[in-house]
């Protein structure tokens, strides 16, 4: 079977022309569009099918504030604001799922009593799923605010307090008020980044 190539209009609205929202519109996000999201991030590969990343969505001005303490001041009302807040998190104990995940061979073991492996697992899959779900939401027609401005120990401690998730990074998702776009950032060149050998 051969891939499909997307269409221009598809790869603009995954990339060319998406961009970090910062404000918002007045518009809610359903929870169903929120599963559809899972639907198709979940595809994504990751080592050993790990798929360590664990979602928890704030929607409610309740659960928005609880996030708020956390926040650096420049990230606020664009949190505050966003129909839903992603806090994108890795599972510390994804290893115990393998049985499930990658029953063809006992992965589980690879990990266990090796915390640094969990680590450094966990936070690059979590990474890699975190990417796949910023591309599903674009795909679906949301505008994301991934962001790193945070205290993670606060977060942690508030939302996850049994150590088992870690947060990586939050993402603000909706329907992002252009208007307040910022002039996009310049990117590098292929020849500054990349070589062929």
């Amino acid at each position: 079977m051969t891939s499909a190539v997307l269409t221009d209009q598809a790869l603009d609205t995954i990339f060319r022309a998406a961009r970090t929202a910062n404000a918002w519109q007045d518009r809610p996000v359903s929870a169903e569009l929120l599963h559809q999201i899972h639907e198709l991030m979940k595809f994504g590969p990751t080592s050993a099918n790990s798929c360590p990343l664990r979602l928890l969505f704030l929607q409610s001005p309740e659960a928005k504030a609880r996030l708020k303490p956390f926040l650096m001041e420049s990230n606020i009302d664009k949190t505050m604001t966003a129909p839903v807040v992603a806090i994108l998190a890795m599972d510390m104990r994804f290893h115990e799922h393998l049985p499930f995940l990658f029953p063809h061979t006992d992965a589980k073991s690879w990990f266990e009593g090796n915390d640094d492996l969990i680590a450094q697992t966990a936070f690059r899959n979590s990474s890699l799923q975190a990417g796949y779900f910023i591309v599903a939401a674009r795909a679906l027609g949301l505008d994301c605010g991934p962001m790193s401005g945070f205290d993670a120990g606060g977060v942690n401690k508030e939302f996850f307090p049994d150590g088992r998730f870690k947060v990586n990074f939050i993402c603000n998702i909706g329907y992002g008020d252009h208007s307040k776009t910022f002039a996009r950032s310049p990117r590098f060149g292929f020849e500054q980044i990349a070589k062929v050998i």
